[in-house]
């Protein structure tokens, strides 16, 4: 039994061995994330908190948000736009807006970062024993797990089209079924096309499920179009499946593919704003999560779970995710091969 189970060893890894794109990619993937998160979180000390400073143009700020706005664990972003930082702070991605020069604050006060923010402000004191007074927000406050809702829609569906399909595909090819499709009268784009169908139709059945269970559960509402929501989810699931097809187009190694996918994968789930936000990080950051399709798919989302858009609202993101998906099929149609070479 010994001298079998030794002997399919050997045969395995000798046929991995022998792609060596494989080997390649499974020894350079984690050194690449690695390198590459420590490059972006690369912050001698790195900002716990992010606080929206408003100053008014040559007004000195007050001499008591000193101590708060040279805090090692916070970050403080300078804005010119008061309802724009009050956008920011009811979406989570500033804890605090303060006006230095007038000592006027506003908190979410269903963002726990906020308080703790309060407490350093005030120095442990009460709002009016010093020169600054809370406000109000104005609109909804929007708690943190309805915000993060979306993300984790986003989320799921970005593995499931990656993985789903690319990893799927190349399964095919090195099984031989795609070298069967070559002989047939069906073209690169019409396999293609199928896919996307396919896919997305079992991606957004589960997609449902996942949101009308949390709805039922945990309350969650969505404040826009429903039929906003729906077009956002069906041009982002698209992208994402047509950047899986992408990736797998002539991919024959089950290993190169997974390492390629994770590569891709990893990377947007951390820099797509699912679990936080990118505010007040280094432009070629936001840059680089600009490129991303579950970027402006969850951006998408938000508006329209979060801010109650419709269709007018979400255009540009609809617009540039369909773009993302002609591209990419287009690529992959010119690149697919039916069979290795």
């Amino acid at each position: 039994m010994f001298k079998r189970i030794w002997t399919l060893f050997k045969a395995r890894n000798i046929e991995f061995y022998r792609d060596r794109s494989a080997l390649g990619w499974s020894i350079l993937f984690p050194f690449l994330i690695i390198a590459g998160f420590s490059l972006i979180f690369s912050e001698d000390s790195q900002k716990l908190y992010k606080a929206g400073v408003l100053k008014a143009d040559g007004a000195a700020p007050l001499p008591q948000s000193e101590h708060l706005l040279t805090h090692p664990l916070i970050q403080a972003i300078e804005l010119a736009d008061r309802n724009d930082a009050l956008t920011k702070l009811r979406h989570h991605r500033l804890d605090m807006v303060l006006s230095a020069d007038t000592g006027h604050y506003w908190i979410n006060s269903d963002a726990p970062k906020g308080k703790i923010l309060e407490e350093i402000l005030l120095g442990g004191g009460r709002t009016g024993d010093g020169p600054f007074t809370r406000q109000m927000v104005t609109g909804d406050r929007i708690p943190y797990v309805e915000w993060l809702f979306p993300g984790i829609l986003g989320m799921n569906m970005m593995f499931s089209a990656l993985f789903g399909v690319g990893y799927v595909v190349v399964r095919y090819r090195k099984n031989g079924v795609l070298k069967r499709f070559s002989v047939t009268p069906v073209r690169p784009w019409e396999f293609l096309t199928a896919q996307i169908i396919s896919r997305l139709f079992v991606m957004l059945a589960t997609t449902g499920i996942v949101y009308g269970t949390c709805t039922a559960l945990y309350g969650f509402s969505c404040r826009g179009s429903l039929a906003a929501l729906f077009a956002v989810f069906v041009v982002g699931g698209m992208s994402m499946i047509s950047l899986g097809l992408l990736l797998a187009a002539r991919g024959s190694s089950e290993e190169l593919a997974g390492g390629i996918l994770n590569l891709i994968s990893w990377p947007m789930m951390f820099l797509s704003g699912v679990w936080f936000s990118l505010e007040g990080t280094t432009p070629w950051v936001q840059a680089l999560s600009r490129v991303f399709p579950l970027t402006h798919l969850i951006e998408g989302a938000r508006k329209v779970m979060n801010d109650g858009a419709g269709f007018a609202e979400v255009r540009l993101e609809i617009i540039l995710l369909l773009a993302m998906t002609l591209a990419c099929l287009v690529a992959g149609s010119l690149l697919f091969q039916w069979k290795n070479d």
